[in-house]
């Protein structure tokens, strides 16, 4: 019997709403949250700030693993991500680091410098891991695996509202060739490609909302694990 907690991974390529699960289900079960994408872009933010070519695999691996970032919960529940003890949350998002962070994360010494500090959030109760490798790298034996997918067009819509809702400039074409650079990289990159693991469940969420997305993913927990409070659907 396996005596240390429970894993729930949760991958998938941008805007099909991994992030939004996960913190759903995070609050939802009362686990600890692991955002791998935030550690990715922290990095890359890290190398643009010291203006380190981000083709420097050792050197940007030396900032991976010696990377000053925190992750703080907020009273309002909101999680506030910290590099070198300034508040960093908005500038990761951007385009221009979610771009460098892509081409870092293709880069086999920075996974290397990574992936013990993802596992190390691997805490009691338990973990919800979001990401692009967790449920094939990571964390391969965890006890369920997800993986989110949605259309290139409906990811590009998503990702045009929210900027724009955040009062930012965004083009829906420039959009979408970053989105198709981005996703090309993530699955033909030599070192933990993005794909299903064997085992993942899968879930198109191109039509379908939120509520319905949570659903699914409450079902599949009240049928593999045995949660108090989880009731099988």
């Amino acid at each position: 019997m396996n005596a240390r907690p429970p894993v729930i991974t949760v991958d998938g390529p941008s805007g099909v709403g991994k992030g939004t699960l996960c913190q759903w289900l995070a609050l939802r079960l009362g686990w600890h949250l692991l955002d791998s994408g935030a550690l990715y872009r922290l990095t890359a933010l890290a190398a643009l700030r010291r203006n380190l070519p981000l083709a420097d695999e050792d050197r940007v691996a030396t900032v991976a693993a010696g990377l000053d970032a925190e992750f703080v919960a907020g009273a309002d529940g909101a999680m506030r991500i910290l590099l070198d003890g300034t508040e960093v949350g908005d500038a990761i998002r951007d385009e221009r680091c979610g771009a460098a962070a892509s081409r870092v994360a293709a880069l086999p010494a920075v996974r290397v410098a990574l992936l013990q500090r993802q596992r190390d959030f691997r805490r009691p109760p338990g973990l919800i891991a979001d990401g692009r490798d967790m449920g094939t790298v990571v964390f391969p034996d965890a006890e369920l695996k997800l993986f989110l997918t949605a259309s290139a067009e409906e990811r590009t819509r998503r990702r045009y509202k929210q900027l724009s809702e955040k009062g930012l400039d965004a083009n829906l074409k420039n959009l979408a060739e970053e989105i198709a650079a981005r996703d090309a990289r993530d699955a033909r990159r030599t070192v933990a490609p993005l794909r299903p693991a064997p085992d993942a469940e899968t879930l198109d969420t191109t039509r379908i909302g939120v509520a319905e997305v949570c659903d699914w993913a409450l079902a599949l927990i009240a049928r593999r694990l045995a949660l108090p409070g989880i009731d099988q659907a």
